[in-house]
This record gives C-alpha cells, sequence and structure tokens, in this order.
C-alpha cells in the first residue's frame, strides 16, 4: 500500500484528533487532510494517464494490423486473381476477391469489436 494512499482509519485519525484538540486546530488538520487528497488524487490521474496511453498504443497496433492485412490481401490476391480466372473465369474471381474482403471485413470488426 502507497503512504499517501488514503484509507478510513485515515477519516477516522483525523476526526479523533479533532476531537482532542478541540476547534482551535482545525484548520490545519483540513489543510493537512486535504493535501493527502490532492496528493491521492494526483497519483490516481497518472494511473489514469497510464491506461489511457496504453489504448492509444493498442489502437496504433491495431491501425498497423490492418494495414498490413490490407497490403498482404492485395499482394497475395494477384496470384489468386491469376489462378480463379484462368480456371473459371469470372465467377471465380468474383469468389476469390469476395473472400480477401471477407476476411479482411471480419478482421476489422472483430478490431472494432475489441476497441469498444
Amino acid at each position: 500500500m502507497a503512504e499517501d494512499e488514503l484509507e478510513r482509519r485515515d477519516y477516522e485519525a483525523l476526526l479523533a484528533t479533532r476531537q482532542e484538540l478541540g476547534p482551535d486546530y482545525d484548520k490545519a488538520l483540513v489543510d493537512s487532510f486535504a493535501e493527502r487528497v490532492e496528493k491521492e488524487i494526483q497519483r490516481r490521474s497518472f494511473h489514469g494517464d497510464d491506461r489511457w496511453q496504453a489504448q492509444r498504443e493498442d489502437a496504433r497496433g491495431d491501425r498497423q494490423r490492418q494495414l498490413a492485412l490490407g497490403i498482404v490481401s492485395l499482394g497475395g490476391g494477384i496470384p489468386i486473381t491469376a489462378i480463379s480466372a484462368s480456371i473459371s473465369g469470372l465467377p471465380g474471381l468474383i469468389s476469390a476477391w469476395a473472400g480477401i474482403g471477407v476476411v479482411n471485413l471480419a478482421h476489422a470488426w472483430v478490431v472494432n469489436r475489441r476497441r469498444d
């Protein structure tokens, strides 16, 4: 547990100290407690930035994988086009590119779904 992490016992200690010292020390106690609360908020916000940065990096990696899949699909589509068109003509050509398109769309769908 971090040194600055606030717990229930911190709140209880503040109230007990206030009762012992009386109202003359209220301002000092409140200032001290407020400072600890601010430190805890800052600590937690920095951890939130780490998560946000990780999400950005994941999204960047997803885009790079999608681009790589598109390039590989085009490169692989050339010989597939030649083979399917020579064997079965236009229907083979259409089915080959439909299959390539389905693979790319499925990948994009999975990536977008995982991001949500």
